[in-house]
């Protein structure tokens, strides 16, 4: 065998451990975080709506309201807004 051919043949065997040491790397890995993964438990008041809207638009998904009604009720949060807080244009002069 030339040098040539007894490097490449050690460089491919270099190749191959460190791939079969990285293989064995991610599946130790994975095992461990399998291993302690428990049921992740987030708080329903966490979901909860935090605005008018979105109990009606909770209340719609669970079919407690129709769509009428949500449509509706959504009128007249904007008509109340629209009074409490009037959207205000500036004008524009030449």
């Amino acid at each position: 065998m030339t040098d040539k051919a007894v490097a490449m043949l050690i460089l491919s065997l270099l190749i191959l451990v460190l791939a079969a040491a990285c293989v064995l790397a991610v599946r130790g890995v994975r095992a461990d975080a399998s291993a302690e993964a428990e049921p992740l438990s987030i708080p329903e008041a966490l979901f909860a709506p935090e605005s008018l809207e979105g109990v009606l638009c909770a209340q719609l998904l669970d079919g407690e309201i129709t769509r009428r009604q949500y449509l509706r009720s959504m009128a007249g949060i904007a008509a109340r807004d629209e009074y409490r807080h009037p959207l205000v244009v500036p004008r524009y002069e030449d």
